[in-house]
Protein backbone atom coordinates (compact mmCIF):
# COMPACT_ATOMS: atom_id res chain seq x y z
CA UNK A 1 0.00 0.00 0.00
CA UNK A 2 3.30 2.44 0.94
CA UNK A 3 4.80 1.89 -2.47
CA UNK A 4 1.73 2.27 -4.54
CA UNK A 5 0.94 5.75 -2.37
CA UNK A 6 4.61 7.09 -2.84
CA UNK A 7 5.03 6.36 -6.96
CA UNK A 8 0.87 6.89 -7.36
CA UNK A 9 1.74 10.35 -6.09
CA UNK A 10 4.74 10.97 -7.61
CA UNK A 11 3.07 9.92 -11.36
CA UNK A 12 0.27 11.96 -10.84
CA UNK A 13 2.56 15.28 -9.35
CA UNK A 14 4.53 14.91 -12.66
CA UNK A 15 1.29 14.45 -14.72
CA UNK A 16 0.32 17.46 -13.40
CA UNK A 17 3.47 19.37 -15.04
CA UNK A 18 4.45 19.78 -11.22
CA UNK A 19 8.26 20.70 -11.20
CA UNK A 20 10.64 17.16 -10.88
CA UNK A 21 11.69 18.71 -7.22
CA UNK A 22 8.32 19.60 -5.66
CA UNK A 23 7.04 16.46 -6.98
CA UNK A 24 9.39 14.10 -4.80
CA UNK A 25 9.01 16.55 -1.46
CA UNK A 26 5.63 16.35 -1.64
CA UNK A 27 4.74 12.70 -2.66
CA UNK A 28 7.47 11.71 0.11
CA UNK A 29 5.47 14.12 2.65
CA UNK A 30 2.16 12.97 1.86
CA UNK A 31 3.16 9.27 1.66
CA UNK A 32 4.72 9.69 5.70
CA UNK A 33 1.81 11.91 7.00
CA UNK A 34 -0.94 9.46 5.79
CA UNK A 35 0.79 5.39 5.25
CA UNK A 36 3.77 5.56 7.51
CA UNK A 37 4.79 5.28 10.97
CA UNK A 38 7.76 7.34 10.79
CA UNK A 39 7.01 11.27 11.92
CA UNK A 40 6.33 13.90 9.80
CA UNK A 41 9.03 16.03 11.86
CA UNK A 42 11.56 13.73 9.94
CA UNK A 43 10.78 15.63 6.73
CA UNK A 44 12.50 18.88 8.40
CA UNK A 45 15.64 16.75 9.89
CA UNK A 46 15.90 14.61 6.90
CA UNK A 47 16.31 18.14 4.75
CA UNK A 48 19.00 19.39 6.96
CA UNK A 49 21.01 16.15 7.63
CA UNK A 50 20.81 15.77 3.81
CA UNK A 51 23.88 18.30 3.70
CA UNK A 52 25.27 17.85 7.18
CA UNK A 53 25.88 13.98 6.67
CA UNK A 54 27.37 14.14 2.85
CA UNK A 55 29.99 16.23 2.52
CA UNK A 56 30.71 15.16 -0.71
CA UNK A 57 27.78 17.31 -2.08
CA UNK A 58 29.55 20.68 -1.38
CA UNK A 59 31.83 19.89 -4.36
CA UNK A 60 28.81 20.69 -6.38
CA UNK A 61 28.34 24.59 -5.97
CA UNK A 62 32.34 24.77 -5.82
CA UNK A 63 32.70 22.74 -9.59
CA UNK A 64 29.42 24.67 -10.59
CA UNK A 65 31.22 28.85 -9.60
CA UNK A 66 34.00 26.63 -11.63
CA UNK A 67 32.33 26.10 -14.62
CA UNK A 68 30.62 30.10 -14.48
CA UNK A 69 33.99 31.55 -14.44
CA UNK A 70 35.54 29.45 -17.15
CA UNK A 71 32.65 29.61 -19.62
CA UNK A 72 32.47 33.47 -19.35
CA UNK A 73 36.37 33.56 -19.28
CA UNK A 74 37.09 32.47 -22.58
CA UNK A 75 38.57 29.71 -21.52
CA UNK A 76 36.30 27.40 -24.18
CA UNK A 77 37.37 29.32 -26.69
CA UNK A 78 41.25 28.86 -26.40
CA UNK A 79 40.56 25.18 -25.92
CA UNK A 80 38.56 25.36 -29.09
CA UNK A 81 41.20 26.60 -31.01
CA UNK A 82 43.84 23.95 -29.71
CA UNK A 83 41.40 21.25 -30.51
CA UNK A 84 41.34 22.83 -34.42
CA UNK A 85 45.18 22.80 -34.41
CA UNK A 86 45.62 19.31 -33.36
CA UNK A 87 43.08 17.45 -35.28
CA UNK A 88 41.77 20.32 -37.96
CA UNK A 89 43.58 19.08 -40.90
CA UNK A 90 41.76 15.98 -41.23
CA UNK A 91 38.15 14.58 -42.74
CA UNK A 92 35.55 16.33 -40.67
CA UNK A 93 38.17 17.75 -38.50
CA UNK A 94 36.30 20.70 -37.17
CA UNK A 95 33.59 18.43 -35.65
CA UNK A 96 36.30 16.07 -34.43
CA UNK A 97 37.91 19.42 -32.82
CA UNK A 98 34.48 19.93 -31.50
CA UNK A 99 34.38 16.87 -29.48
CA UNK A 100 37.92 16.96 -28.56
CA UNK A 101 37.58 20.44 -27.56
CA UNK A 102 34.22 18.91 -24.86
CA UNK A 103 36.66 16.49 -23.95
CA UNK A 104 38.70 19.40 -22.07
CA UNK A 105 35.82 21.67 -21.18
CA UNK A 106 34.34 18.07 -19.53
CA UNK A 107 37.35 18.13 -17.45
CA UNK A 108 37.41 21.36 -15.77
CA UNK A 109 33.06 22.13 -15.22
CA UNK A 110 31.79 18.64 -14.49
CA UNK A 111 28.13 19.27 -16.06
CA UNK A 112 27.01 18.40 -19.21
CA UNK A 113 24.65 21.65 -20.07
CA UNK A 114 27.60 23.44 -19.96
CA UNK A 115 29.96 21.82 -21.88
CA UNK A 116 27.46 22.40 -24.74
CA UNK A 117 26.70 25.79 -23.54
CA UNK A 118 30.45 26.62 -23.90
CA UNK A 119 31.40 24.71 -27.14
CA UNK A 120 28.53 24.66 -29.42
CA UNK A 121 28.17 28.23 -28.68
CA UNK A 122 31.29 29.14 -30.67
CA UNK A 123 31.32 25.72 -32.86
CA UNK A 124 28.35 24.95 -34.35
CA UNK A 125 28.31 28.60 -36.24
CA UNK A 126 32.12 28.24 -37.19
CA UNK A 127 31.16 24.71 -38.41
CA UNK A 128 28.21 26.11 -40.45
CA UNK A 129 30.41 28.90 -42.32
CA UNK A 130 33.68 25.98 -42.70
CA UNK A 131 30.42 24.10 -44.73
CA UNK A 132 29.29 21.21 -42.51
CA UNK A 133 25.32 21.55 -42.60
CA UNK A 134 24.11 22.92 -39.09
CA UNK A 135 22.19 19.60 -38.05
CA UNK A 136 25.44 17.50 -38.34
CA UNK A 137 27.74 20.32 -36.08
CA UNK A 138 23.98 20.59 -33.86
CA UNK A 139 23.76 16.64 -32.88
CA UNK A 140 27.59 16.21 -32.50
CA UNK A 141 27.71 19.17 -29.91
CA UNK A 142 24.19 17.93 -28.36
CA UNK A 143 26.09 13.90 -27.78
CA UNK A 144 29.94 15.29 -27.37
CA UNK A 145 28.74 17.27 -24.59
CA UNK A 146 27.33 14.70 -22.37
CA UNK A 147 30.51 13.84 -21.92
CA UNK A 148 30.55 16.67 -19.49
CA UNK A 149 29.53 13.85 -16.78
CA UNK A 150 31.76 11.05 -17.94
CA UNK A 151 34.73 12.65 -17.73
CA UNK A 152 35.75 13.42 -14.10
CA UNK A 153 35.13 15.71 -12.13
CA UNK A 154 31.49 15.05 -12.49
CA UNK A 155 28.70 16.53 -10.86
CA UNK A 156 26.66 13.56 -11.22
CA UNK A 157 29.18 11.36 -9.70
CA UNK A 158 29.23 12.92 -6.51
CA UNK A 159 25.45 12.49 -6.35
CA UNK A 160 26.04 8.63 -6.85
CA UNK A 161 28.89 8.70 -4.33
CA UNK A 162 26.70 10.46 -1.86
CA UNK A 163 23.66 8.27 -2.73
CA UNK A 164 25.40 4.86 -2.19
CA UNK A 165 28.44 6.18 -0.31
CA UNK A 166 31.42 4.85 -2.37
CA UNK A 167 34.68 6.63 -3.02
CA UNK A 168 34.11 10.10 -4.84
CA UNK A 169 37.23 10.15 -5.76
CA UNK A 170 37.42 6.14 -7.56
CA UNK A 171 34.47 7.36 -9.58
CA UNK A 172 36.80 10.10 -11.19
CA UNK A 173 39.22 7.63 -11.56
CA UNK A 174 36.82 5.07 -12.97
CA UNK A 175 35.52 7.64 -15.47
CA UNK A 176 38.77 8.82 -17.44
CA UNK A 177 39.11 5.41 -19.67
CA UNK A 178 35.47 5.41 -20.24
CA UNK A 179 35.13 9.37 -21.09
CA UNK A 180 38.08 8.97 -23.71
CA UNK A 181 36.47 5.92 -25.17
CA UNK A 182 33.42 7.94 -25.95
CA UNK A 183 35.36 10.81 -27.33
CA UNK A 184 37.59 8.63 -29.53
CA UNK A 185 34.38 6.87 -30.82
CA UNK A 186 32.32 9.60 -31.36
CA UNK A 187 35.13 11.02 -33.73
CA UNK A 188 35.99 7.90 -35.60
CA UNK A 189 32.44 7.94 -36.70
CA UNK A 190 32.64 11.79 -37.52
CA UNK A 191 35.54 10.46 -39.64
CA UNK A 192 33.58 8.08 -41.38
CA UNK A 193 30.53 10.27 -41.74
CA UNK A 194 33.10 12.93 -43.48
CA UNK A 195 34.97 10.75 -45.97
CA UNK A 196 31.02 9.59 -46.99
CA UNK A 197 30.25 12.98 -47.37
CA UNK A 198 33.32 14.87 -48.70
CA UNK A 199 33.33 17.41 -45.57
CA UNK A 200 35.58 19.70 -45.53
CA UNK A 201 38.96 20.57 -43.17
CA UNK A 202 40.93 22.88 -42.14
CA UNK A 203 44.71 23.73 -43.25
CA UNK A 204 47.13 21.72 -41.43
CA UNK A 205 48.40 24.10 -38.52
CA UNK A 206 52.32 24.62 -38.02
CA UNK A 207 54.27 23.39 -35.09
CA UNK A 208 54.54 27.13 -33.53
CA UNK A 209 50.62 27.65 -33.94
CA UNK A 210 50.01 23.78 -32.12
CA UNK A 211 52.52 25.46 -29.19
CA UNK A 212 50.97 28.96 -29.41
CA UNK A 213 47.33 27.54 -29.10
CA UNK A 214 48.19 24.54 -26.79
CA UNK A 215 50.35 27.58 -24.02
CA UNK A 216 46.82 29.92 -24.60
CA UNK A 217 44.96 27.26 -23.59
CA UNK A 218 47.05 26.07 -20.74
CA UNK A 219 45.33 28.02 -17.92
CA UNK A 220 42.17 26.56 -18.27
CA UNK A 221 43.17 23.50 -18.69
CA UNK A 222 45.94 23.46 -16.05
CA UNK A 223 42.59 22.96 -14.01
CA UNK A 224 42.27 19.31 -14.71
CA UNK A 225 46.03 18.51 -13.05
CA UNK A 226 45.43 20.74 -10.14
CA UNK A 227 42.21 18.71 -9.51
CA UNK A 228 43.07 15.73 -10.49
CA UNK A 229 46.47 15.36 -8.57
CA UNK A 230 44.85 17.02 -5.39
CA UNK A 231 42.23 13.94 -5.31
CA UNK A 232 44.05 10.92 -6.46
CA UNK A 233 47.48 11.54 -4.61
CA UNK A 234 45.45 11.88 -1.27
CA UNK A 235 46.10 15.77 -0.91
CA UNK A 236 42.47 16.70 -0.43
CA UNK A 237 38.99 15.53 -0.91
CA UNK A 238 36.73 15.64 -3.59
CA UNK A 239 34.78 18.88 -1.84
CA UNK A 240 38.53 20.59 -1.32
CA UNK A 241 39.31 20.33 -4.66
CA UNK A 242 36.35 21.68 -5.90
CA UNK A 243 36.96 24.73 -3.95
CA UNK A 244 40.42 25.08 -5.24
CA UNK A 245 39.27 24.69 -8.67
CA UNK A 246 36.38 27.57 -8.02
CA UNK A 247 38.96 30.05 -6.72
CA UNK A 248 41.60 28.62 -9.78
CA UNK A 249 38.89 29.56 -12.21
CA UNK A 250 38.18 32.60 -10.56
CA UNK A 251 41.95 33.68 -10.78
CA UNK A 252 42.00 32.72 -14.21
CA UNK A 253 39.40 34.06 -15.58
CA UNK A 254 39.72 37.95 -13.86
CA UNK A 255 43.59 37.66 -13.93
CA UNK A 256 45.27 35.49 -15.59
CA UNK A 257 43.20 35.83 -19.61
CA UNK A 258 41.36 39.07 -18.32
CA UNK A 259 38.01 38.64 -20.57
CA UNK A 260 35.97 39.49 -17.63
CA UNK A 261 36.40 41.38 -14.32
CA UNK A 262 38.32 45.49 -13.39
CA UNK A 263 41.42 44.00 -15.19
CA UNK A 264 39.48 43.21 -18.49
CA UNK A 265 40.81 44.11 -21.69
CA UNK A 266 44.71 45.02 -19.96
CA UNK A 267 47.70 43.58 -21.66
CA UNK A 268 50.39 41.94 -19.66
CA UNK A 269 52.61 43.55 -21.23
CA UNK A 270 52.40 47.15 -23.55
CA UNK A 271 55.03 47.53 -26.35
CA UNK A 272 58.57 48.07 -25.53
CA UNK A 273 57.93 47.18 -21.95
CA UNK A 274 61.08 45.77 -19.79
CA UNK A 275 60.17 42.66 -17.64
CA UNK A 276 61.02 44.16 -14.48
CA UNK A 277 58.18 46.94 -14.86
CA UNK A 278 55.70 44.88 -16.71
CA UNK A 279 55.83 42.88 -13.33
CA UNK A 280 55.63 45.81 -11.24
CA UNK A 281 52.43 47.24 -12.75
CA UNK A 282 50.66 43.95 -13.24
CA UNK A 283 51.22 43.17 -9.51
CA UNK A 284 50.01 46.59 -8.91
CA UNK A 285 47.36 46.15 -11.27
CA UNK A 286 45.94 43.17 -9.44
CA UNK A 287 46.56 44.33 -5.93
CA UNK A 288 43.88 47.24 -6.72
CA UNK A 289 42.02 45.27 -8.77
CA UNK A 290 41.00 42.28 -6.56
CA UNK A 291 39.15 44.38 -4.29
CA UNK A 292 37.05 46.12 -6.93
CA UNK A 293 35.98 42.29 -8.21
CA UNK A 294 33.51 42.65 -5.21
CA UNK A 295 31.47 44.98 -6.96
CA UNK A 296 32.25 44.19 -10.71
CA UNK A 297 29.09 43.85 -12.79
CA UNK A 298 30.61 40.62 -14.89
CA UNK A 299 31.83 39.16 -11.35
CA UNK A 300 29.03 39.18 -9.77
CA UNK A 301 26.60 37.72 -12.41
CA UNK A 302 28.82 35.28 -13.29
CA UNK A 303 28.32 34.45 -9.44
CA UNK A 304 24.49 35.03 -9.39
CA UNK A 305 24.07 32.38 -12.13
CA UNK A 306 25.95 29.55 -10.55
CA UNK A 307 24.06 30.29 -7.71
CA UNK A 308 21.06 30.26 -9.25
CA UNK A 309 21.78 26.54 -10.76
CA UNK A 310 23.76 25.14 -7.58
CA UNK A 311 20.37 26.30 -5.71
CA UNK A 312 17.96 24.66 -8.07
CA UNK A 313 20.20 21.41 -8.12
CA UNK A 314 20.62 20.89 -4.57
CA UNK A 315 16.50 21.50 -4.24
CA UNK A 316 16.19 18.73 -6.50
CA UNK A 317 19.10 16.56 -5.09
CA UNK A 318 17.30 17.53 -1.21
CA UNK A 319 13.98 16.16 -2.25
CA UNK A 320 15.33 13.36 -4.26
CA UNK A 321 17.17 12.12 -0.50
CA UNK A 322 13.76 12.48 1.47
CA UNK A 323 12.22 10.03 -1.57
CA UNK A 324 14.89 7.89 -0.96
CA UNK A 325 14.31 8.24 2.65
CA UNK A 326 10.81 6.93 2.46
CA UNK A 327 11.80 4.12 0.44
CA UNK A 328 14.74 2.95 2.91
CA UNK A 329 12.47 3.43 5.56
CA UNK A 330 9.95 1.28 4.36
CA UNK A 331 12.29 -1.06 3.23
CA UNK A 332 11.19 -1.13 -0.26
CA UNK A 333 14.38 -1.38 -1.73
CA UNK A 334 14.79 -4.58 0.08
CA UNK A 335 11.32 -5.78 -0.65
CA UNK A 336 11.97 -5.18 -4.54
CA UNK A 337 15.33 -6.81 -4.17
CA UNK A 338 14.05 -9.99 -2.76
CA UNK A 339 11.44 -10.08 -5.52
CA UNK A 340 14.11 -9.86 -8.19
CA UNK A 341 16.85 -11.96 -7.02
CA UNK A 342 13.68 -14.66 -6.46
CA UNK A 343 13.13 -14.10 -10.59
CA UNK A 344 16.84 -15.64 -10.57
CA UNK A 345 18.23 -13.10 -13.45
CA UNK A 346 21.62 -13.89 -13.61
CA UNK A 347 23.77 -10.78 -13.38
CA UNK A 348 23.65 -9.76 -17.11
CA UNK A 349 20.18 -10.31 -17.35
CA UNK A 350 19.51 -8.05 -14.36
CA UNK A 351 22.20 -5.23 -16.12
CA UNK A 352 19.94 -5.78 -19.03
CA UNK A 353 16.87 -4.54 -17.28
CA UNK A 354 17.84 -2.24 -15.24
CA UNK A 355 19.57 -0.60 -18.32
CA UNK A 356 15.97 -0.29 -20.10
CA UNK A 357 14.55 1.01 -16.92
CA UNK A 358 17.08 3.76 -16.89
CA UNK A 359 16.96 4.61 -20.24
CA UNK A 360 12.77 4.59 -19.38
CA UNK A 361 13.11 7.02 -16.50
CA UNK A 362 15.94 9.51 -18.71
CA UNK A 363 13.67 10.36 -20.84
CA UNK A 364 11.49 11.70 -18.28
CA UNK A 365 13.41 13.25 -15.30
CA UNK A 366 16.78 15.10 -14.57
CA UNK A 367 19.60 12.94 -13.71
CA UNK A 368 20.75 13.26 -10.42
CA UNK A 369 16.95 13.06 -8.99
CA UNK A 370 17.23 9.47 -11.40
CA UNK A 371 20.34 8.45 -9.55
CA UNK A 372 19.03 9.68 -6.08
CA UNK A 373 15.75 7.68 -6.63
CA UNK A 374 16.86 4.77 -8.45
CA UNK A 375 20.27 4.05 -6.79
CA UNK A 376 18.91 2.82 -3.47
CA UNK A 377 16.74 0.36 -5.14
CA UNK A 378 19.30 -0.99 -7.50
CA UNK A 379 22.54 -0.62 -5.20
CA UNK A 380 21.42 -3.63 -2.66
CA UNK A 381 20.34 -5.90 -5.94
CA UNK A 382 23.88 -5.35 -7.36
CA UNK A 383 25.75 -6.09 -4.98
CA UNK A 384 24.04 -9.30 -4.36
CA UNK A 385 24.64 -10.59 -7.91
CA UNK A 386 28.57 -9.27 -7.08
CA UNK A 387 28.46 -6.55 -9.24
CA UNK A 388 31.01 -3.86 -8.53
CA UNK A 389 29.34 -0.52 -7.05
CA UNK A 390 32.08 1.58 -9.02
CA UNK A 391 31.46 -0.59 -12.08
CA UNK A 392 27.22 0.16 -11.31
CA UNK A 393 28.23 4.03 -10.86
CA UNK A 394 29.57 4.27 -14.18
CA UNK A 395 26.41 1.97 -16.20
CA UNK A 396 24.23 4.37 -14.55
CA UNK A 397 25.72 7.66 -15.55
CA UNK A 398 26.20 6.43 -19.62
CA UNK A 399 22.78 5.98 -18.62
CA UNK A 400 22.18 9.44 -17.74
CA UNK A 401 24.53 10.65 -20.20
CA UNK A 402 21.44 8.99 -23.18
CA UNK A 403 18.84 10.42 -20.80
CA UNK A 404 20.30 13.86 -21.48
CA UNK A 405 20.00 13.69 -25.17
CA UNK A 406 16.41 12.09 -25.11
CA UNK A 407 13.06 13.81 -25.53
CA UNK A 408 11.09 15.47 -23.75
CA UNK A 409 13.48 15.95 -20.71
CA UNK A 410 17.07 16.35 -22.21
CA UNK A 411 18.37 18.56 -21.51
CA UNK A 412 21.34 18.89 -23.66
CA UNK A 413 18.37 19.35 -26.86
CA UNK A 414 17.04 22.12 -24.65
CA UNK A 415 20.47 23.69 -24.43
CA UNK A 416 21.00 22.91 -28.38
CA UNK A 417 18.29 24.50 -29.63
CA UNK A 418 18.44 27.55 -27.89
CA UNK A 419 21.78 28.41 -29.21
CA UNK A 420 20.92 27.03 -32.49
CA UNK A 421 18.25 29.58 -32.56
CA UNK A 422 16.00 26.51 -33.65
CA UNK A 423 12.77 24.67 -32.20
CA UNK A 424 13.30 21.68 -29.77
CA UNK A 425 11.94 19.45 -32.73
CA UNK A 426 14.61 20.29 -34.72
CA UNK A 427 17.22 19.51 -32.19
CA UNK A 428 16.09 16.35 -31.59
CA UNK A 429 16.39 15.29 -35.44
CA UNK A 430 19.75 16.46 -35.35
CA UNK A 431 21.15 14.66 -31.90
CA UNK A 432 19.22 10.89 -32.66
CA UNK A 433 21.51 10.04 -35.89
CA UNK A 434 24.41 10.12 -32.76
CA UNK A 435 22.22 7.94 -30.38
CA UNK A 436 22.76 4.43 -31.79
CA UNK A 437 26.91 5.39 -30.88
CA UNK A 438 25.89 5.93 -27.50
CA UNK A 439 23.70 3.27 -27.07
CA UNK A 440 26.58 1.12 -28.55
CA UNK A 441 28.71 2.52 -26.18
CA UNK A 442 26.84 1.73 -23.10
CA UNK A 443 26.93 -2.07 -24.08
CA UNK A 444 30.41 -1.81 -23.95
CA UNK A 445 30.50 -0.29 -20.56
CA UNK A 446 28.29 -2.92 -18.91
CA UNK A 447 29.34 -5.98 -20.17
CA UNK A 448 33.22 -5.31 -20.53
CA UNK A 449 33.77 -4.03 -16.75
CA UNK A 450 37.36 -3.76 -17.07
CA UNK A 451 36.42 -0.62 -19.06
CA UNK A 452 35.85 1.19 -15.66
CA UNK A 453 37.34 -0.54 -13.28
CA UNK A 454 41.03 -0.84 -14.86
CA UNK A 455 42.39 2.50 -13.47
CA UNK A 456 40.94 2.61 -9.98
CA UNK A 457 42.46 -1.06 -9.44
CA UNK A 458 45.45 0.12 -10.74
CA UNK A 459 45.99 2.64 -8.89
CA UNK A 460 45.47 1.15 -5.84
CA UNK A 461 47.77 -1.21 -6.65
CA UNK A 462 50.36 0.89 -7.11
CA UNK A 463 49.26 3.07 -3.31
CA UNK A 464 49.46 -0.89 -2.19
CA UNK A 465 52.78 -1.70 -3.71
CA UNK A 466 54.16 1.05 -2.36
Amino acid sequence: MTIAALFLTLLVCMLMGMPVAMALGLSSTLTILFFSDDSLASVALKFFENFSEHYTLLAIPFFILSSSFLSGGGVARRMINFAINMVGHVKGGLAMASVLACMFFAAVSGSSPATVAAIGSIVIVGMVKAGYPKEFGAGVICNAGTLGILIPPSIVMLVYAAATEVSAARMFMAGFIPGIGMGLMLMLAIYVVARVKNLPSQPRASTKDRLLSLWSASGGMFLIFIVLFVIYGGIASPTEAAAVSAVYAFWVACFGYRDIGPMKNIPWREEGEALPAMMMRNIMQMSISLPRCVVDKEVRATVLDAAKVSVMLLFIIANAMLFAHVLTTERIPHQIAESIVAWGLPAWGFLLVMNLLLLAAGNFMEPSAILLIMAPILFPIATQLGIDPIHLGIIMVVNMEIGLITPPVGLNLFVTAGIANEKLQWAVKAALPWLSILLVFLMLITYIPQISLFLPEYIDHLKGYK
